[in-house]
């Protein structure tokens, strides 16, 4: 296996659409935030850390891999793995000083392929959702941690596990979990309280599960679900499950990002292994959606490997590539306005938006950057080195001033708030 083979691992683990009835800002409730837009609504956070770095209010180890947390009511919620036991491991603990509150445990044999764990649960006042390596989807009471149900995504709809294991977050709304599954189904719709089927959109195409996780978005009026596969993008009614576009793009060996709306009538997707990207017009006429390209960046134009973009005033922003690791501001004809290059590298790190400044880490050295957000120009703010490379790929969380992240050792929680 070469390093690239990374790239499904975080998967998964974008948009323009926010989700009816957000969680409070002070909540990261599930992968990318409480509007799964990557952006906190949370202010008065620093500009500039303290001499000699930010020291870390705590720091847990953690088994090899990329799973990062969420943050509900002062809780810190995360995925681990045992490699003595060889136990799959959710861990619930507290904010303030990382002290464990539960931990569900189950016997499973998995091996190390590029690390282990990979993804981001799903939490509101009442469960825990957990999409495991092997795609089994766990709900657990969010007090106790005493599993609730559980549903194999392979003995339940025939999915096929992806190569690196799965890498897919649940997306959570109000009264459901949508999961693409593959197999019997392209996505289906879950009932949070008891987990049986709200509906399943039918998948005579076999389109298989990536590493994408589905994301929400209102196009042409009509709410819907958003997924990528090797296949292209596509929308699904949120209302019963219906397919209502597809667009035809291949894509190469492996899709980590989501595709996201960039606008009201705008998808854009990207994915790995010098695939580029493609930005496509969803429209609605006569009662049925039709998908059009805007443009397609093909080979050697700009791509994002792992994380999903940030939409931000009209603009695109992303660690990616015409040239490896830079923090790029694209407009949304695919035009890059400005990038790192020259300032700044980024590997394949993670970033969020939070009070005008992106949180940007080096996925090579574990140092993070603040950078202003500036649709003009790269303007670094500040930078400390707050873990140690090298693969610190996971998504960030932030809640209340405090921002949890992790490397392939540790989780670390550190204060931002001025």
């Amino acid at each position: 296996m070469t390093r690239r083979d990374w790239i499904v691992g975080l998967g998964a683990c974008g948009a323009v659409s926010l989700l009816p009835g957000a969680p409070a800002a002070a909540n990261w409730p599930q992968f990318r935030g409480p509007a799964r837009d990557n952006i906190s609504r949370e202010t008065g956070l620093i500009r500039k850390f303290p001499a000699g770095g930010p020291k870390p209010l705590w720091s847990v180890p953690v088994a090899q891999g990329y799973a990062a947390a969420s943050i509900v009511a002062g809780r810190v919620y995360h995925h681990d793995y045992d490699e003595n036991k060889n136990e799959w491991l959710v861990n619930c603990r507290n904010l303030s000083d990382g002290k464990l509150v539960w931990q569900f445990r189950e016997a499973r044999e998995i091996r190390p392929n590029h690390a282990i764990t990979r993804t981001v649960p799903a939490v509101d006042s009442r469960f825990v959702f957990s999409l495991d390596p092997k795609a089994v989807l766990h709900c657990f009471d969010v007090k106790s941690g005493k599993q609730l149900w559980r549903k194999s995504l392979v003995a339940d709809y025939q999915a096929a596990i992806p190569s690196w294991y799965n890498g897919q977050c649940p997306l959570m709304e109000d009264d459901r979990i949508i999961i693409a599954t593959g197999g019997a189904a392209i996505l289906v719709a879950l009932d949070k309280a008891t987990g049986k089927d709200i509906w399943r959109t039918p998948n005579p195409g076999k389109i298989a599960m990536s590493h994408a996780s589905v994301m929400p978005a209102t196009l042409g009026g009509v709410k819907q679900y958003l997924y990528g596969s090797l296949g292209g993008p596509l929308g699904v009614a949120a209302a019963d499950g219906r397919l209502l576009w597809e667009f035809p793009r291949k894509f190469n060996v492996a899709v980590a990002p989501s595709p996201i709306a960039a606008a009201e009538d705008l998808v854009f997707m990207t994915a790995s292994y010098d695939a580029g990207s493609v930005m496509v017009r969803v429209s609605k006429a006569g009662g049925a959606f039709k998908a059009e390209p805007v443009f397609d960046m093909k080979l050697n134009e700009w791509n994002s490997e792992v994380h999903t973009p940030i939409v931000w005033k009209g603009h695109l922003f992303a660690v990616g590539k015409k040239r490896r690791g830079m923090f790029t501001c694209l407009s949304l004809d695919g035009k890059e306005v400005w990038t790192s290059n020259g300032k700044a590298t980024f590997g394949l790190g993670s970033f969020l938006m939070a009070d005008g400044m992106f949180f940007v880490l080096d996925g090579d050295s574990g140092t993070l950057r603040l950078l202003e957000a500036s649709l003009t120009e790269y303007k670094e703010l500040d930078s400390a080195k707050v873990l140690a490379g090298e693969e610190v790929w996971a998504p960030m969380a932030l809640s209340d001033g405090k921002l949890v992240l992790r490397d392939l050792t540790k989780m670390v929680c550190i204060n931002v708030r001025a």
